[in-house]
């Protein structure tokens, strides 16, 4: 951070002229009245959405304090809604039924569809209305297991419309995953597909959808119906060098005919309906369900300590209000922009703000099938130049991977419609910052790294476009609303510079209520550490300047020879080496230090793993932190052990680094083949 944290970009000046905020001085004013009177800023906001009845009864009221009793949130009391209502029908009935929603592109990029806000409104009301026939009403769950298509957004706008509540499980996930999340929510209906392409592979979506109905079944969860939409016959088939289907082993072969095309294996007529039938003579109207504020709205399972994930509840009316305004005021939306965001609706980036943060206000945006690499490593870049993309918003996973193909794949395309670039899902290294910014961006963007988990429901540590000067790496200053604190393992707040765990001290609309059928969890998880603070389980540092930097989280720490270290703050020193493309580091024990630095790098492309290149990187992390931070063990990694949303599965590592093969579960894992790979290397190229 040392050697970045002096570095200063100020807000583009195409973006600060416009701004819903350009000032430091003005974003000071609204974050103050934002704390000191929160029931006059979010009601002036919550003017702009439909209320089918206003509040009766407290605007705000929490406790985060858990020795004073149960922790609890509660906005807008006693108000009713409908998000979907403000999704859809307030656009549609102001003019706006014409208006792009989504630009949906395919994984081929043959495969293209335009969707209305007047299209979506007629689909969301027939699936509704297919789901009410069944059976399901307010409060009941529904499974989601999709990829990235028309079908997914209908499907939980159709979830919401009749007030029950969607439980979305990324089309990844294996059987098991599946199944456990269904179990733990109960859900009545799964709504899913036959299959995706995802690049050159095949995902059968509707035999592991069979499979985790199978483990229901034997667990005694009865499901009404599994939705399934035929999305194959649609779509292009990846071309290969023999012009087969690719990727598909010889039990895979089995879902195409002589001619190629797909077909379903196994149907089950009790519970399997296909979606193309079920709306055929559906009503395109169904009434919204007016539900209170503090009715949940959807539950998404996070990884838990445990091992058991934990769904994550978030209710419609906070929830509404603060994905509507973090959208705005974070990408400084307009009307004529087209935003794109690359993240799937499976996790909470997709839910936040690939739907429903978009949605409300109105905007126009891609809805993206495939990956970045295929069929071409320009694939992110060629839409950009498509649609004239304005807002882009990716992780630093997808900036790093692109940045291994060096400048080339850029210059192919006309980029220049960007104003601002956004980054999700972990802390950006400054060296993936400073390459988004002047290469993406061609130094005239504003960059946003924003800081939010599940939890949060959407961002809580941003900078605003036209207003915040940026510093690569730094997620900069709370959102409105969030009042943030730095707490040392005693709970004492540090005030200034000063580096400890990450809390605020007030609930924001968007905060996560608890953890479905669990709330004893939700307290412990988040409440019980340091009383009157909702703990974010990760560590920043605040600057002289008053600059937040998220160092990841606590369990990402370590501590050598009684110096607390960030495993990101050696793996941004690892890569600013131009031979490192990617690197994790991890904690290993040590029988003197206590714990010592075991660190894997993946090289990009034409670098060889060396003694030299070894000695390089031990000198850059001596360099950039200090002695004490030395690695004592460096391993090639060909790849890292990554989750299919691309988060590295560094519970895996650490196993490797001391050599136990114990891993537990990594059927999440998108390449499980990693990780015997990764033990062959420790063998051969570990080094002390």
């Amino acid at each position: 951070m040392a050697s970045h944290q002096h570095l200063i970009f100020n807000p583009a000046q195409k973006v600060a002229k416009i701004s819903h905020c350009s000032s430091m001085e003005q974003y000071k004013q609204m974050h103050e009245k934002s704390l000191k009177d929160p029931e006059a800023f979010w009601g002036e906001i919550a003017k702009s959405f439909h209320f089918e009845h206003s509040v009766t009864g407290k605007f705000l009221d929490y406790n985060f304090d858990i020795s004073k009793g149960k922790i609890f949130v509660r906005w807008l009391e006693g108000a009713k809604t409908n998000i979907t209502y403000n999704c859809l029908d307030v656009h549609v009935l102001a003019g706006h039924g014409d208006q792009v929603a989504f630009y949906w592109e395919g994984n081929d990029p043959a495969d293209t569809e335009v969707i209305t806000y007047g299209d979506l409104l007629k689909d969301v009301c027939q699936v509704a209305n297919v789901l009410k026939a069944r059976g399901v009403s307010k409060g009941d769950r529904v499974a989601i297991y999709m990829p990235m298509i028309k079908e997914l957004v209908v499907a939980m706008l159709a979830v919401a419309r009749i007030g029950a509540v969607h439980s979305i499980v990324f089309g990844g996930y294996s059987a098991d995953s599946l199944a456990e999340r269904m179990l733990d929510a109960q859900t009545t209906v799964l709504i899913t597909a036959d299959a995706v392409w995802r690049g050159p592979k095949l995902i059968a979506l509707k035999e592991i959808a069979d499979d985790a109905l199978k483990i229901c079944k034997s667990k005694k969860l009865k499901v009404k119906m599994n939705l399934v939409v035929q999305h194959m016959k649609n779509v292009t088939t990846p071309h290969t060098a023999n012009n087969a289907a690719p990727n598909c082993n010889p039990t895979k072969k089995t879902h195409f005919d002589d001619k190629g095309n797909f077909k379903v294996v196994g149907w089950n007529s009790d519970v399997d309906v296909w979606w193309h039938e079920a709306i055929n003579n559906m009503s395109n109207e169904c009434p919204p369900v007016w539900v209170d504020t503090e009715d949940p709205l959807f539950m998404l399972y996070t990884s838990g300590s445990t091992g058991k994930p934990k769904g994550v509840l978030h209710t419609v009316g906070g929830y509404m209000l603060y994905v509507a305004t973090t959208f705005k005021y974070t990408f400084d939306y307009h009307p004529e922009d087209v935003y794109f965001c690359t993240a799937d609706i499976g996790w909470i980036t997709g839910h936040s703000y690939v739907t429903y943060g978009p949605m409300l206000n109105n905007a126009t945006s891609v809805l993206f099938e495939g990956v970045p690499t295929y069929p071409h490593t320009g694939r992110f870049w060629e839409i950009i130049e498509k649609y004239k993309v304005t807002k882009f918003y990716t992780a630093p996973t997808a900036i790093r991977t692109l940045m291994k193909f060096g400048d080339e794949p850029l210059k192919k395309y006309d980029i220049s419609s960007l104003s601002v670039l956004g980054s999700v899902g972990e802390p950006i290294n400054p060296e993936a910052w400073l390459w988004y910014y002047r290469v993406v961006g061609d130094s005239n963007v504003s960059v946003v790294d924003t800081f939010w988990q599940t939890e949060t429901g959407g961002h809580v540590l941003t900078p605003l476009p036209g207003a915040t000067p940026t510093k690569p790496g730094s997620a900069t200053f709370p959102f409105f609303g969030v009042d943030v604190a730095l707490l040392d393992e005693e709970g004492r707040e540090i005030k200034g510079v000063g580096e400890g765990y990450l809390v605020f001290s007030r609930p924001w609309p968007g905060i996560m209520r608890t953890v479905y059928g669990n709330h004893e969890r939700f307290e412990t998880t988040y409440f019980k550490k340091f009383p009157g603070f909702y703990c974010t389980g990760d560590g920043a540092k605040r600057d002289e300047d008053g600059y937040i930097w998220v160092t990841g989280r606590i369990d990402d720490m370590l501590n050598v020879s009684g110096h607390l270290l960030s495993t990101a703050q050696v793996e941004s020193s690892l890569v600013e080496h131009p031979a490192v493309a990617e690197s994790a580091v991890v904690a290993r024990p040590h029988s003197v230090k206590g714990e010592c630095l075991y660190c894997y790098v993946t090289l990009t492309e034409g670098n060889e793993y060396t003694d030299k290149l070894v000695a390089e990187l031990k000198n850059k992390v001596r360099s950039k932190i200090g002695t004490f931070a030395t690695p004592d063990f460096m391993q090639l990694a060909p790849s890292l052990p990554k989750t299919r949303s691309g988060k590295i599965m560094r519970r895996v590592l650490r196993k490797i680094a001391v050599g136990d093969h114990d891993f537990g579960d990594i059927s999440t894992l998108a390449d499980p083949n990693i990780v015997e790979e990764l033990f062959q290397h420790r063998s051969k190229e570990g080094r002390v």
